[in-house]
């Protein structure tokens, strides 16, 4: 699978659940387990869950093995695609754990619509730029 075509496919589907301050970040050298690390936001568990059930069933479609964990409190979900780690939490746990030290040392550009103009639903594609 085309990691260019899962980020856009991740971002796709969070972006069609009106996720918040989505960030992408290359994890290629700092481990190889997996390459990209995609931080999102909810304003509640229950959007919580419906991004993270966005995201996997959008993995699913793509024939992409996918495990979920976290969906029972909704406050923190991790959405494991393989090459793509989906963590998916409300803003004081993410301001807590602070992810984006961690795995921030290298982010991918990646073009976003401005929130006020996303669609309900988009199947959109848009260009990436890779960092």
């Amino acid at each position: 699978m085309d990691i260019q075509k899962l980020q856009r496919a991740v971002i796709d589907a969070l972006e069609d659940v009106k996720a918040q301050d989505i960030k992408v970040f290359n994890t290629t050298h700092l481990t190889s387990l997996f390459d990209r690390v995609i931080i999102a936001s909810a304003t509640s568990n229950r959007q919580t869950r419906a991004l993270a059930s966005s995201v996997s069933d959008r993995g699913r479609a793509m024939q992409i093995q996918v495990a979920i964990e976290g969906e029972d409190t909704g406050e923190w979900v991790v959405v494991d695609l393989g090459d793509i780690v989906v963590h998916i939490m409300q803003p004081a746990i993410r301001e807590y754990y602070n992810l984006e030290e961690i795995w921030g040392g290298k982010p991918v550009r990646v073009k976003l619509l401005p929130q006020s103009t996303r669609p309900a639903l988009s199947g959109a594609t848009y260009d990436l730029d890779d960092v």
